[in-house]
């Protein structure tokens, strides 16, 4: 018998990183399903992680995305404003991580 599930961590991580993730964290036993997404402000492709947790594994599990999911940085291009052809200027952005929500469970079933 397996240890009940008590605590469910919504992750979001960025598609690139998604596989490498997945893989770390099966490997230290955590289950997960994965959930194509989309989504902040550059609209990209993102994945959304659901991790099932029995009480008191949240450490390991936080440890893995940590060290997984890198910050990059992406180039925004906007037009400069008062230019009369519009100009493209990249804007540095720092993207990716992990967005990590924590929420408890209070009823678990396998059917």
């Amino acid at each position: 018998m397996t240890d009940a599930i008590r605590h469910l961590l919504l992750a979001i991580v960025q598609d690139q990183d998604t596989d490498a993730a997945v893989r770390a964290l099966n490997d230290i036993g955590a289950r997960v399903t994965v959930l194509a997404s989309t989504g902040g402000f550059l609209g990209q492709r993102n994945a959304t992680l659901l991790i099932g947790l029995s009480e008191n594994k949240e450490g390991p599990v936080l440890e893995v995305l940590h060290r997984v999911c890198r910050q990059r940085v992406e180039y925004l291009t906007l037009p400069m404003e008062g230019t009369p052809l519009p100009l493209p200027t990249p804007i540095p952005v720092t993207v990716g991580g992990a967005s990590v929500f924590a929420l408890p469970v209070e009823r678990y079933e396998e059917l």
